[in-house]
């Protein structure tokens, strides 16, 4: 009994260090993140950390493992909903596009730019992409089969509307070019044409 309760505080503790890291990733960035202001930011040391994650890059690497897996299982969640097909897409979509204060989709911008000189990073991002794909591409293969979407290249569709999903991101979140209502609009008005009157 007391080996489990041991093992439950450790994986607590290795989560609320995980937590830390990702706030400090938001308040600094990716590549600036120190250990010390995550073990200050929890009121524990430095070494209790290093227990945890061997390194500094081992903490960033789990930390965005972590996100990516806390932001896929959110679009598996919208994708699982009842509903028409085209409604549930909407949701994946808007789970993965920029939403309240946009963390995610500044560490995902953060880490697009790590990920180049960072193998770890980079992989991390395929397994997103992958699986964030995979998700989509479900819903409209669902869709196909059932009559309520028209589509003659499924894959090619899916790509398009997360590649216009991510840059129109960038736009809004960096450039501040592209509003949130526009960014909503035009991705409703891409899924209508790629899987509707496609």
């Amino acid at each position: 009994m007391t080996g489990t309760r041991t093992r439950q505080k450790v994986e607590v503790r290795r989560e609320e260090i995980l937590l830390a890291a990702l706030a400090e990733v938001e308040r600094v960035g990716l590549a600036a993140v120190r250990v010390s202001d995550v073990a200050t930011a929890l009121g524990i040391s430095t070494g209790l950390v290093f227990y945890h994650f061997r390194t500094k890059d081992e903490l960033v690497a789990d930390a965005f493992t972590y996100a990516v897996e806390r932001d896929l299982t959110t679009m598996e969640r919208a994708a699982a909903r009842r509903g028409p097909v085209l409604d549930r897409i909407r949701a994946v979509l808007r789970t993965y596009g920029p939403t309240g204060s946009a963390t995610g989709w500044r560490l995902w911008i953060d880490g697009w730019a790590l990920a180049q000189h960072e193998p770890v990073i980079a992989d991390h991002f395929r397994t997103l992409d992958d699986r964030s794909r995979g998700i989509l591409r479900a819903l409209v293969d669902e869709g196909l089969a059932d009559g309520s979407l028209t589509c003659s290249d499924p894959g090619a569709s899916v790509r398009r509307l997360l590649a216009l999903l991510d840059g129109l991101s960038v736009a809004a979140e960096v450039h501040r070019s592209v509003s949130r209502k526009q960014l909503r609009t035009w991705v409703d008005g891409a899924i209508e044409t790629e899987l509707v009157g496609g």
